[in-house]
């Protein structure tokens, strides 16, 4: 297939480009080719601009673009950005794909659990419709419906809610690792939040097993099926690095620190992936003893 990757160079694209470049040919969309380059390998084709892609010679567009949520404080302008950086440019694809004579069979876009909202102990599937109304949830139903734009009885669109990806080498596991390595690692708040995780490994095999399985549309969970409380995920990383997990971090510590954005460690969601499930998707790690096992 020929397919169009955007946010290629992140955690998830970079993973996803190096498992499908050895079957697909690649578009990817970069500020910085060089670096890109460097990083994602030759054989791909790079461009600068949405409008430098003939959407009608592609088959599936795989969006992942997007300002980073927790790297700064939520000032209004930065909450601008994050919108700006997913929305304009969601839109812009769905355009592309509207206008087209023979467009993508399938359009792949990020989204995120945050579409929930902060929620308590309730399992919460696909189906789920009690929102919580914040900046995540607004965040993530304005990106969804972007790119639902261009569903088409030609192109199938699926929004891909994703959890906290797990990762040995970036994302949020990189950054617990280090103070859980020194013994200096423990819950957050209360720790009763839920914490919806999923492997690498799994997050870049359910993007290939949607882009290859035409029956699945719309809203997609990616997460693996055992979501734990931050208390539990703390208890469960110390005994993978052998370390004790004893020093909680008190909400009012957080929301000094982090403004409005430490909500999204203080509060959380026990998301399941039912769809995924539902249409035979495997997964590799779907405990988390066995996904930190491999990562640390």
């Amino acid at each position: 297939m020929n397919i169009f990757i955007t946010g290629a160079t992140g955690l998830v694209g970079s993973a996803l480009c190096k498992k499908l470049k050895r079957v697909h040919t690649l578009s990817v969309l970069t500020r910085d080719t060089k670096s890109a380059k460097q990083k994602l390998g030759n054989e791909l084709c790079y461009v600068n601009d949405v409008s430098n892609i003939n959407f009608n010679t592609i088959d599936c567009v795989i969006n992942l673009a997007g300002e980073p949520i927790v790297n700064k404080r939520w000032s209004s302008q930065q909450k601008q950005k994050i919108r700006d950086s997913r929305i304009g440019l969601t839109q812009q694809i769905s355009d592309a794909i509207m206008q087209c004579d023979t467009p993508p069979h399938t359009f792949i876009s990020g989204s995120a659990i945050g579409y929930y909202g902060r929620q308590g102990s309730q399992l919460i599937d696909e189906q789920y419709e009690k929102i919580h109304p914040e900046f995540s949830h607004t965040l993530c139903d304005d990106w969804e419906q972007a790119a639902l734009r261009a569903q088409s009885q030609h192109t199938r669109v699926c929004v891909i809610r994703t959890g906290i990806v797990l990762a040995s080498h970036g994302g949020a596991l990189a950054k617990m690792l280090p103070p859980f390595k020194l013994g200096l690692g423990g819950p957050i708040a209360n720790g009763e939040q839920g914490m919806s995780w999923i492997h690498i490994d799994d997050m870049v095999s359910l993007l290939e097993f949607t882009l290859e399985t035409p029956r699945l549309s719309g809203a997609i969970n990616a997460t693996a099926p055992s979501p734990v409380s931050n208390y539990n995920f703390s208890k469960i990383l110390a005994k993978a690095l052998h370390r004790p997990a004893i020093l909680p971090m008190p909400a009012w510590v957080l929301n000094i620190l982090m403004g409005e954005m430490a909500d999204l460690l203080i509060y959380g969601q026990f998301v399941l992936p039912q769809k995924l499930v539902d249409n035979g998707f495997v997964f590799t790690y779907p405990t988390l003893p066995k996904a930190l096992d491999h990562l640390t």
